[in-house]
């Protein structure tokens, strides 16, 4: 007998489940979020220490867009959802500083198509036209994913050959496989392709759809961050959740996804409650969903859990959190962006990150050159964030943790100081360390994985998307997030949620006749 009952309920209040927590309840769904965490956000949040509030994890949201120039993030967020908010455009792409002396490079990159081609030519000479093409490549798969997604799954094949054939001429193949026949410079693609640790893959096995349609809205759009970090920006769109007539819930895990005849039935929560529901959208990834939370066990179609099994999960996450006693101009800091890899071989620098060695690449930003007054006067907030193959800190002994972590954390300062010449070690403040350890206590993610799945072609963009107009593994059962069919990152995180949402409304749409 269960306790009560909603429409549907949401699984975790992650960017995803909070997107589709809200787009639920705009349309009116009587729609109950539950979330394990005494916040919203997930990785998606912030912390203070001493005299600084520190950013989480969020780098950028693309496909946000200034206000005459919206991505569909601001549409959402603000047409449908109606949040708004003080958004701050990022002034530059980044800064790449590469160190081996055989791969030597320091080079500002900015956002916008031409300023974008004019910097990587400039620091290439030659490679304008070839360069110029690679943008236009990347232009053409997004548009194309736009017209895939308005078509509802069923294109017109002619119009995919006659318009987007690129796509699919490239679609199953790798970044590496696709540059090959493009004919750009080395140099300007270990400029063009420096934003891969945004996706954590190298671009040997990154599936090259993924990485186009994130350089096209990033190059179109720009990126962009809340005044107030991710929580403000969560934060807002659980309390719109709440405004538009759904309920969320905090400190509530849901054990258990309850399924009869193949059909969602409802959902347990650790606090012993029963609720029932016949549409359930869920945060947690697949393989978590299919191994331990869908009750009877027998439900899950074998099909299913092996295809939950086989994908890869991500890569987990490392961050050094500085408050430091000077300002950005005192310490040489330009940019809010900085990329800080030994070279352009993002498979040489993924090997890096297999060990509990220093990995040789970094994404770090100073968030005082894009928000000026995140700090109080004279001061600055740098974080730096390299990545890990989970299972590489599954051989740190307890009594050897805070040792390595800090050897770690050391050694990711002093790469920083030596290719930017910041002498952050002189004025440290506040430090703070976030190991996988961390990312997996805060959120319950695999090993700290603070990415979904891998993007490898075979488990990709174009794969997932068409895996939704095929019938569902549990009828009632949608997944957004990170491990969701656009793949992870902020924005892609979000929308997918927007996605799951209007899927379950379509599906109590057709239930109610």
């Amino acid at each position: 007998m269960a306790d009560r009952s909603y429409e549907a309920v949401v699984v975790g209040a992650g960017n995803g489940g909070l997107a589709a927590a809200a787009q639920l309840a705009a349309k009116g769904v009587k729609v109950l979020l539950l979330e394990q965490h005494n916040v919203p956000g997930g990785f998606a949040t912030s912390f203070v220490r001493g005299r600084f509030e520190f950013e989480g994890a969020m780098h950028l949201i693309a496909d946000m867009g200034p206000p005459e120039n919206r991505g569909s993030v601001r549409e959402f967020l603000e047409d449908d959802l109606g949040v708004h908010l003080q958004w701050f455009e990022i002034p530059e792409a980044y800064r790449l500083i590469q160190t081996d002396p055989a791969h030597a490079m320091n080079v500002k990159i900015h956002y916008g198509v031409d300023r974008f081609v004019n910097d990587i030519a400039s620091a290439v000479p030659g490679s304008r036209e070839a360069v110029a093409r690679y943008v236009d490549l990347c232009l053409e798969v997004v548009d194309a994913i736009t017209y895939l997604g308005e078509s509802r799954g069923k294109p017109d094949r002619k119009v995919l050959m006659s318009r987007y054939g690129n796509l699919l001429k490239t679609a199953a193949y790798t970044v590496d496989d696709v540059e090959k026949r493009l004919n750009v410079p080395d140099r300007a693609l270990e400029i063009f392709h420096a934003l891969w640790t945004y996706l954590g893959c190298p671009t040997s096995r990154l599936n090259f759809t993924v990485f186009a349609a994130m350089m096209a809205k990033l190059i179109v759009y720009g990126g962009y961050i809340p005044r107030h970090r991710s929580h403000e920006f969560t934060s807002a769109v659980e309390a719109r959740i709440r405004e538009l007539g759904g309920t969320t819930e905090f400190n509530t895990r849901v054990e258990q996804i309850l399924v009869d005849n193949g059909q969602v039935t409802g959902v347990v929560t650790s606090k012993g409650e029963r609720i029932a529901t016949r549409h359930v959208v869920s945060n947690a990834s697949p393989t978590l969903v299919y191994n331990r939370l869908i009750q009877p066990r027998s439900a899950v179609p074998p099909v299913a859990l092996q295809e939950a099994n086989a994908h890869v999960n991500g890569v987990a996450g490392f961050t050094v959190y500085l408050g430091l006693d000077a300002s950005p101009q005192q310490l040489g800091l330009t940019e809010y962006s900085y990329l800080v890899y030994e070279s352009g071989d993002s498979t040489r620098m993924y090997e890096t990150m297999k060990t509990l060695g220093v990995p040789r690449a970094q994404a770090s930003s100073c968030l005082n050159n894009c928000v000026p007054d995140c700090s109080p006067p004279g001061t600055s907030i740098v974080a730096i964030t390299t990545l890990f193959r989970p299972d590489a800190w599954s051989q740190v002994r307890a009594e050897d943790y805070v040792a390595v972590k800090n050897r770690i954390a050391l050694g990711l300062i002093e790469d920083f100081e030596k290719a930017t010449g910041a002498p952050l070690r002189q004025h440290i403040e506040e430090v703070e360390v976030a190991t996988p350890l961390t990312y997996a206590r805060y959120t319950g993610s695999h090993g700290g994985t603070i990415y979904g799945y891998e993007p490898e072609s075979w488990d990709s963009l174009l794969p997932r998307m068409m895996a939704l107009t095929g019938p569902r593994a549990v009828q009632g059962l949608e997944f957004c997030g990170g491990y969701a069919f656009r793949c992870h990152g902020y924005s892609s995180s979000f929308m997918s949620g927007q996605t799951a949402g209007l899927l379950t409304l379509q599906s109590l749409i057709n239930e109610r006749g």
